[in-house]
């Protein structure tokens, strides 16, 4: 019986973050996907963390992973400081890379990044997983359709509870700050409705409010973006709101249609759409936006399927981030050089 299946993805994880049960753990089990080994910057982390989940073995270094033959596939969830430097030397090391977004501290980094994928012939995908939910599906839909009319206005919201103060995402020189965290999500969000506004959207003007005691780093950041064909979009975060929210609202010339959660649909599936006919709530399905993202990867690394997220995608995004920075008079983050 064996062999009858798809190649199941062999997969590294460098750090032990979080977030990585639900973006990574329990898609690659539902996958059929193997968590060949784990890497901290403590072993007892690392240790703790394989034996909660079910990874095969324990690494002593991030370097190590990289030279296992076993692993052929890295995810890179570490702080957002270390994403570019670690998915440098993921893709020179010849692996595969899944990695939390942003992809890099700023675009010149994202160039490199993309140039080292390109050298190695690896997969390389930024992990913006909303994209593959039938939710985000579903907005694009009722553009192509013409049932919303000219795409005329977008807003997005993306904005969680303040993270403790010594959380990273508050560190400028791990590439810290609410646009490279939560808006990211909006500006990509924003740049994927491109086929319907007559091209990509431009930077107008943003405005944004520094952390206390975290000097260059963004509290709260509001872009206001205009895309060709006439169309505006607002994409704001917010790191220390009173609630979680991450909304978006598509305004046509015959109706809008707004996603409550289109970050996190699983949470969340409902798309709310309001024409002239009247107005009616969709159910999309809870099943998780991760689960989505992981089978598009592996389908691109076993097949060769298309790939919306590549590193041609990541580039254009965090140009926009340093763009959307630059307006609002902050600097685009620095980037993080590896020591050893």
């Amino acid at each position: 019986m064996s062999g009858t299946g798809p190649r199941p993805l062999r997969i590294g994880i460098l750090g032990a973050a979080r977030i990585t049960e639900r973006s990574l753990i329990a898609p690659a089990r539902a996958g059929g996907h193997r968590l060949v080994a784990v890497a901290a910057r403590e072993r007892s982390r690392a240790e703790a963390f394989a034996a909660a989940h079910g990874v095969e073995r324990t690494l002593g270094s991030y370097r190590e992973l990289l030279d296992d033959p076993e692993v052929d596939v890295v995810y890179n969830p570490l702080a957002n400081g270390l994403h570019g430097p670690w998915n440098l030397a993921a893709l020179t090391a010849g692996k595969h890379v899944l990695t939390e977004k942003p992809s890099a501290s700023n675009a010149r980094e994202a160039e490199e990044v993309r140039e080292a994928a390109a050298t190695s012939g690896s997969v390389f995908m930024e992990a913006f997983h909303y994209l593959f939910h039938p939710v985000t599906r579903r907005l694009h839909e009722l553009l192509a359709s013409g049932e919303l009319g000219e795409l005329r206005h977008v807003e997005a919201l993306v904005a969680i509870p303040a993270p403790e103060d010594t959380d990273p995402r508050w560190s400028l020189p791990l590439a810290g700050g609410a646009l490279m965290d939560l808006g990211c999500y909006g500006l990509h969000a924003l740049r994927m409705l491109a086929p319907w506004a007559g091209g990509a959207p431009r930077p107008g003007s943003a405005r944004a409010g520094e952390r206390a005691g975290a000097p260059g780093v963004d509290e709260w950041l509001d872009a206001e973006l205009e895309f060709p064909g006439g169309a505006t979009g607002t994409a704001r975060c917010h790191m220390a709101y009173d609630r979680l929210e991450m909304s978006i609202r598509v305004i046509g010339s015959r109706g809008e249609a707004t996603a409550p959660n289109f970050v996190l649909p699983q949470l969340d599936d409902r798309v709310v759409v309001r024409t002239p006919e009247g107005e009616r709530t969709e159910h999309l399905g809870t099943r998780s936006s991760y689960t989505y993202q992981l089978e598009a990867f592996a389908a691109r690394v076993r097949e060769g399927s298309a790939l919306a997220l590549d590193a041609d995608d990541a580039v254009t995004t965090m140009r926009l981030i340093d763009a959307c920075y630059e307006a609002a008079g902050l600097a685009p983050r620095p980037r993080l050089a590896l020591g050893g």
